[in-house]
């Protein structure tokens, strides 16, 4: 009998997501809209607008990482938000600007999935908004299309955030979207030197609350 050469459960992983319908990473990006924002995807010339946001340690203080030190890490950063998409359990990572070009073109924040785990129909999400933006509903309206488009096109039915305990407005941001915390992570995070405690946090596909 002749041997088969079986696939590796990443391979077959990665298979699965190819024809996952609406999400192809080599194909198309899956930009999106709201009343008020563009979310687009994350390219070179992004760069400096992302420096901005990234490079505020302030504003990143409870990112999960180290503020980037200059253009050329902003890059690597874009660049990894590219490669998300072609993981075995990918991701899409979105630029967050005004839907009015009248009112500027540069990034205001970004928000995204990933970590797809097909077989359990589950993802996490991260977001950051830049100083500037905050308080004005932004990322609650960003937040709500791109959650909407993981329930309807990626099939999942759970979405998860770990947030530093302190971080009270992101907590509270999650909560009002349908998310319930459901431990805590004991120094699951390590960022600017040090080990941070994360909440964690669960919203399934039938608490979201859509717009």
């Amino acid at each position: 009998m002749k041997a088969v050469n079986k696939p590796s459960a990443a391979a077959r992983e990665a298979a699965r997501g190819a024809d996952a319908p609406g999400f192809t990473p080599d194909g198309a990006f899956p930009s999106l809209s709201t009343a008020r924002l563009q979310l687009r995807e994350i390219v070179a010339s992004d760069a400096p607008a992302l420096l901005a946001i990234h490079g505020d340690r302030e504003a990143m203080k409870w990112f999960g990482t180290d503020p980037l030190a200059d253009l050329e890490a902003a890059e690597k950063v874009i660049a990894g938000f590219a490669n998300m998409r072609t993981l075995p359990s990918p991701g899409v990572r979105w630029g967050m600007v005004h839907a009015s070009a009248s009112r500027g073109s540069a990034l205001l924040g970004t928000c995204g999935v990933f970590r797809w785990n097909r077989g359990w129909r589950s993802c996490l999400t991260g977001y950051e908004l830049a100083r500037h933006a905050q308080g004005q509903g932004y990322m609650t309206e960003a937040l709500r299309a791109i959650y909407a488009w993981a329930f309807d096109t990626m099939g999942v039915d759970r979405i998860e955030a770990q947030v530093h305990p302190h971080n009270v407005p992101s907590l509270a941001l999650l909560k009002k979207l349908g998310f319930v915390e459901e431990g805590l992570l004991r120094e699951a995070g390590y960022w600017l030197g040090e080990r941070h405690d994360l909440v964690q946090l669960g919203l399934l596909r039938r608490e979201f609350v859509r717009g």
